[in-house]
């Protein structure tokens, strides 16, 4: 099975001036949006339609608060941006997707970071929300690092979850799915895990970095 990840596109998705590889799943780990408007998620799964791929996943992100039944942008409902992510689509909020034998679990959530959608204090509220993944997990997708982890800002801080890496590091999941930090776009492998941090953007918001490509073969995740 071939994964084309990407993440942070923040409606700039147009302005991509690579092209996305084919393959089985394409998978988006939140922040399709700049400011959660209705109208950016349109955009986005209009453009995503036109690609080849019969899978598509998508979580959201702390932009994306018209998915937040908590966030700012309370005109909007969640059901009505949920809704507009029609057949042939996963939206993944706390919850999981079979895809061929494959399980896929994807959750927003991510440590506070000024107040955005999908923020909840560090500390056991969060580690709870981890609990939730199940632990027959084969590919997480979180909107956030794990600490220490493709985690690194632009002014060396680690802004990762302490509890998400210890709860990956309990299930040992094939691959692990994340964005957020744009300058920390990557992969890497930890133990029986890879990580893959696919921002389309980077620190200054120009969509110019890749989708990762990941192959699942044989019990294991391989980048192209």
């Amino acid at each position: 099975m071939r994964l084309v990840c990407l993440s942070d596109t923040h409606n700039l998705h147009l302005e991509m001036k690579q092209s996305v590889p084919d393959g089985d799943v394409l998978i988006h780990a939140g922040d399709l949006t700049n400011t959660g408007d209705l109208a950016d998620v349109l955009s986005y799964v209009a453009w995503a339609k036109s690609l080849p791929h019969p899978h598509k996943i998508i979580i959201a992100g702390n932009h994306d608060y018209c998915f937040d039944p908590n966030g700012r942008l309370q005109k909007y409902t969640p059901d009505a941006a949920k809704a507009l992510c029609d057949a042939g689509w996963s939206y993944l909020e706390d919850s999981s997707v079979e895809i061929e034998g494959t399980k896929f679990y994807g959750s927003p959530w991510q440590p506070w970071f000024f107040g955005w959608a999908f923020n909840i204090r560090r500390g056991p509220a969060l580690a709870e929300i981890w609990e939730k993944i199940p632990e027959d997990t084969d590919v997480l997708i979180t909107h956030g690092p794990p600490m220490g982890i493709l985690d690194q800002t632009a002014h060396g801080d680690a802004a990762g979850c302490e509890d998400l890496l210890a709860r990956v590091e309990e299930i040992n999941p094939l691959l692990h799915i994340f964005g957020h930090i744009h300058e920390a776009y990557g992969s890497k492998r930890q133990g029986a895990t890879l990580f893959v941090n696919p921002c389309i953007c980077t620190l200054r918001y120009q969509p110019t970095n890749m989708p990762i490509v990941v192959d699942l073969v044989n019990g294991s995740a391989v980048i192209e």
